[in-house]
């Protein structure tokens, strides 16, 4: 395992038919979560999207493009995936809006999980936390003067106004090893992401954002957020 846990990361939104999100969750999370892991990869978290219904989000890790290669081209081809294509296709519209991203430095990465994820048939309650993702885009790669910025100034003001974030990403520019799965290309995104442990804390935030004049200068357009409900089996919740 190298320092970094997870050095690439795919960020998945799915656009599902109307009401099978949750055909589609509990399929994932019934099949779909120790069978990749064993393939080589983490499955981070999965979640519903709480501006969209119909929208289905997740985070896998690898630990290099080469072993991701490796890793999806044995589930995929593998037997559980085989078996449930069909069905876990049939819930959706669009599985391509992926973002391939890295730790933006090596503190950057996602923290060991806070709990094991609940086993694979108890019916766990899902958690009441929430995430927030915030992608931030611009007409050129974001840099370490970027990187330094949000780790020496954004960030501390973010964690004093309980928006601490857990992990920070970029772009990650490599060409994709396994082109069966596309990958949105031809963008430079900086995502972060934060934990709240409740929606109350999460609408909070969102009400009164955190000021920070420098950063309109240094991203294009607004800012994008995800606000996101964990699984019931979400490792990241």
């Amino acid at each position: 395992m190298s320092a970094v846990r997870y050095p690439v990361v795919e960020l998945r939104q799915y656009t599902l038919r109307p009401g099978q999100r949750d055909v589609l969750i509990s399929l994932f999370d019934r099949e779909f979560v120790e069978s990749q892991e064993a393939a080589g990869m983490a499955v981070v978290g999965q979640f519903r999207d709480l501006d969209d219904p119909d929208r289905f989000v997740w985070i896998r890790g690898f630990e290099s493009m080469p072993s991701r290669a490796e890793a999806l081209a044995a589930f995929y081809g593998g037997p559980v995936w085989k078996q449930h294509a069909a069905a876990a296709n049939a819930t959706m519209i669009d599985s391509d809006n992926v973002l391939l991203l890295r730790p933006a430095t090596a503190r950057a990465g996602f923290p060991a999980p806070a709990a094991p994820r609940p086993p694979a048939g108890y019916q766990a309650t899902a958690a009441p936390s929430r995430l927030l993702v915030t992608l931030y885009y611009r007409d050129r790669p974001f840099d370490q003067a970027f990187t330094g910025f949000f780790e020496q100034e954004a960030r501390p003001l973010l964690a004093a106004a309980g928006a601490t974030p857990l992990a920070w990403f970029q772009t990650e520019y490599a060409e994709n090893t396994f082109p069966a799965l596309p990958v949105r290309t031809g963008e430079h995104v900086f995502a972060w992401l934060a934990r709240f442990p409740g929606p109350d804390h999460l609408s909070a935030h969102l009400r009164a954002p955190v000021p920070s004049p420098a950063l309109d200068g240094m991203i294009t357009g607004q800012p994008q957020r995800l606000r996101l409900a964990p699984t019931s089996r979400s490792l990241l919740r």
